[in-house]
């Protein structure tokens, strides 16, 4: 490699990931220079496009921009940072009406758009389109856009290895081309990561197979900083069927009147929270679980055989369709349902305009951590967060000059250190990396899922770390073991501040804390740590620093 030299290609700009804030970050940028997409899988395989619920923006004449603020600092426990969620429902309104300029197609009753109201919200603000296809609208509408730019190139099945980072910045990342098996350097002057989230890392989660939580495993080994890595949302009915994936069944069901059930068939969650099914998200999913707990179940019941069965198949069809595929018809019988792993709160620190402490690295999206949803994500907030920061952070990535010229060499030898650190002294890779992931993904969710312990936590860092120092003595260039190593290093991400926050708000609940704690409003900060080596290779999944701040 070292005497062929390194294969490379230059672009203004660099978005890894393609769901709303990718793209709507590289529509942005298109008027300032070229722009390259990176998607590890292709298009319409992220979890932007699996959002059923709908959009909360505060655009019907009975909403306004005050209420949707409120409703969201109240469902963050308090802990969000309120100029974040003021540019995020501000700026929505706009961000929708672009989208509708651009063709997207929302639901309409008597020639109005038909809005609904999901848990935690005082008024009726979530946009829809097609019933429960409102991620799928929004990325073919956004991806219609980009394919009429010239300046922004897709590139599709090309994973991300790790970021280019020298003593200037971030000067762009080692990615894999998987179809030729070829790794190269792209090349930037900014370079902004929307990758998604973390929910493979739990063995339930409603998340695509592809989301492993690669851009914050990169950003942190780049030296980035993290925020809140114990705040993870469990969605609280997702389908539980043999031989079924955990399929999300949208929080809007229970808006329009579901009722979530025990396995006697009984209604509960009055008796754990007096909003009942309309309760935030975090209560519901602990409701449930402690309800299974409590009756020896391994799932509860959501039902909507009291509603209309026209009316179910016209507002909920994929649902429908996909339950239907299952022999379940959700008119007629209640859906088998559990907690399943769904949304990750923290992620990479980032300011309000998506930057982080590495000059020319941006974040936007669900793996970035702006505030917006302090501790617990208000339902529907997701699709609206990607589009206002992901815009948001293409306008200020746009600003980022190359008056620090791209050195050459310095960026080969980088690419050069990363092959040798994954080739020299270790074993060859192993078939295996799915069993190893699937007994994270177990572990995880056993001892750092919705309700955890010292006792719980304590075993899964040793479990990972033992993990750790199995995955240093292998390579690591295939797009599993490289998986298994983001995914490792998420695991103990979280599991590492889900052990310092001693105390309970929000999504992060502790057995052994039940209560807020001395130091409910601090943030927890993560960085990178010293490096340990290991028989003569550098420990890649090197253990964090951990320190708290307001």
């Amino acid at each position: 490699m070292a005497k062929r030299g390194i294969k490379s290609i230059s672009s203004d700009f660099l978005v890894i990931g393609s769901g709303v804030a990718g793209l709507s970050a590289a529509i942005a940028l298109s008027g300032s220079g070229s722009v390259v997409v990176l998607n590890k899988g292709r298009a319409m395989e992220g979890s932007s496009e699996f959002a059923q619920g709908g959009i909360a923006v505060a655009i019907s004449e009975e909403d306004s921009i005050g209420f949707h603020l409120e409703d969201t600092l109240a469902a963050g426990r308090g802990f969000c940072r309120e100029e974040a969620v003021k540019v995020m429902v501000e700026e929505g309104p706009d961000r929708i009406r672009d989208l509708i300029s651009w063709g997207a197609e929302f639901d309409k009753e008597g020639g109005r758009f038909a809005f609904a109201r999901e848990a935690a919200h005082s008024r009726e603000r979530i946009l829809r389109a097609k019933g429960d296809a409102t991620g799928e609208e929004i990325v073919k509408t956004l991806l219609r856009r980009v394919s009429s730019s010239p300046e922004i190139a897709i590139f599709e099945h090309h994973f991300t290895i790790d970021l280019l980072i020298d003593n200037s910045g971030c000067r762009g990342a080692i990615v894999m081309d998987e179809p030729k098996g070829e790794i190269y350097l792209i090349k930037t002057r900014a370079t902004i990561i929307a990758t998604g989230g973390i929910g493979r890392v739990y063995s339930r989660t409603t998340n695509p197979s592809v989301v492993t939580g690669d851009g914050i495993a990169m950003a942190f080994r780049a030296g980035a900083e993290l925020e809140d890595m114990e705040f993870i949302q469990f969605h609280p009915t997702s389908l539980f069927l043999p031989g079924a994936p955990p399929f999300l069944l949208s929080e809007a069901m229970r808006g329009e009147g579901a009722i979530i059930k025990n396995i006697k068939k009984e209604a509960f969650l009055s008796r754990y929270n007096p909003d009942a099914e309309m309760a935030p998200r975090d209560v519901v999913a602990r409701a449930i679980w402690l309800e299974m707990q409590a009756t020896g179940s391994r799932h509860v019941y959501l039902d909507l055989t009291s509603l209309d069965p026209v009316f179910i198949r016209g507002r909920f069809p994929k649902i429908y369709a996909t339950c239907l595929q299952y022999d379940l018809d959700i008119t007629e019988e209640m859906i088998p349902v559990s907690p399943a792993a769904h949304f990750i709160i923290g992620g990479i620190k980032t300011d309000i305009n998506c930057a982080t402490n590495i000059w020319g690295l941006y974040a936007a999206g669900e793996e970035a951590c702006t505030g917006v949803h302090g501790a617990n994500r208000l339902a529907s907030n997701s699709l609206l967060e990607g589009l206002v920061f992901g815009s948001r952070t293409g306008e200020e990535a746009a600003k980022v000059s190359d008056k620090q010229e791209v050195v050459n060499g310095k960026l080969d030898s980088l690419a050069r250190d990363f092959m040798s650190d994954n080739g020299e002294g270790r074993q060859e890779s192993r078939d295996d990396s799915d069993k190893i992931i699937n007994s994270i993904r177990r572990l995880m969710w056993d001892k750092a899922g919705i309700v955890r312990s010292k006792d719980g936590l304590d075993e899964a860092l040793i479990s990972i770390k033992e993990l750790r120092t199995l995955l240093n003595k292998r390579i690591q260039t295939s797009r599993a073991d490289l998986e298994l190593k983001n995914i490792l290093t998420i695991a103990q991400l979280i599991t590492t501040t889900a052990l310092t926050r001693e105390g309970s708000i929000g999504a992060h609940y502790r057995s052994d804390f039940p209560d807020k704690g001395d130091r409910w409003d601090r943030h927890l900060g993560l960085r990178k740590g010293e490096v340990i080596s290991r028989g003569g290779a550098p420990d890649t999944l090197c253990s964090p620093q951990v320190y708290w701040y307001r």
